[in-house]
């Protein structure tokens, strides 16, 4: 497994433009260092080294809903391989932050705790690609209680695809679309796709829960991602392993 020690690194690493900005639109009002001047001021710092939880109670309801997914976008197309487990479980059990998830056999893992989050977990392919599985975990203040909190499914999706879409701007930025959302079992189900001008349109799986660990609630944001090109490789199992997502 890769551990990662200081994970908050990846936020310095200008991946975002490539999903939220257009690649000749340098002055984006949302490429990376806009979220991350926005991440410094909005976010509750999360201490890598302390096992005591804060949670973000300083953040809005469109933030907690928007910022995970953005999260899911900064890690690198790869993380350091020296470091990577090429022996990984099929069913991947996190027994400290009490989920589990099913992934490709030959997959690697990322984990780290970067500032804001109380922890990031990354699989994806040994080769370089842009396809990948991240658990994000937020906690949440006392408001929030249960996923009704944030509303409707139908309000969080279109609160989330309208939170990333950019095709208003003039040139215009990513585009954001719903494709389908529902809810079951207490856990929220999104399908949406994203596409730069001129890019690979690029499809996002999510479900998003909520658990408690007896002090605060904590919001799990699971999101699948890959490119139209790859669909045919990595799409199922992307898919599969977003449904396979459950608490323990």
């Amino acid at each position: 497994m890769a551990s990662i020690s200081c994970f908050c690194a990846l936020f310095r690493q200008p991946t975002l433009r490539y999903l939220l900005a257009s690649s000749n639109d340098k002055a984006s009002s949302f490429d990376y260092k806009t979220m991350q001047k926005h991440s410094a001021s909005h976010v509750c710092p999360v201490s890598i080294s302390s096992s005591i939880e804060q949670p973000c109670v300083s953040l809005s309801r469109r933030q907690l809903i928007i910022l995970p997914a953005l999260a899911a976008f900064t890690f690198p197309p790869s993380l350091p391989h020296a470091f990577a487990d090429s022996d990984v479980d099929r069913m991947y059990t996190d027994d400290v932050n009490k989920f589990k998830i099913a992934v490709p056999q030959e997959w690697q893992v990322g984990t780290g705790e970067p500032n804001g989050f109380k922890s990031v977990t990354a699989f994806y392919p040994q080769e370089d690609s842009n396809s990948n599985v991240s658990v994000v975990i937020t906690l949440l203040g006392p408001d929030f209680t249960r996923m009704e909190s944030f509303g409707k499914v139908d309000e969080f999706a279109e609160t989330l695809v309208s939170g990333l879409d950019r095709s208003w701007q003039r040139p215009p930025g990513v585009a954001a679309k719903l494709i389908d959302c529902k809810a079951s079992k207490g856990l929220y189900y999104i399908n949406y796709s994203l596409q730069n001008p001129g890019e690979a349109r690029r499809y996002l799986y999510s479900a998003i829960g909520m658990a408690s660990n007896g002090w605060y609630n904590r919001l799990y944001t699971v999101t699948g991602q890959f490119v139209e090109d790859d669909a045919n490789k990595y799409g199922s199992q992307i898919q599969k392993a977003v449904a396979s997502f459950r608490f323990i």
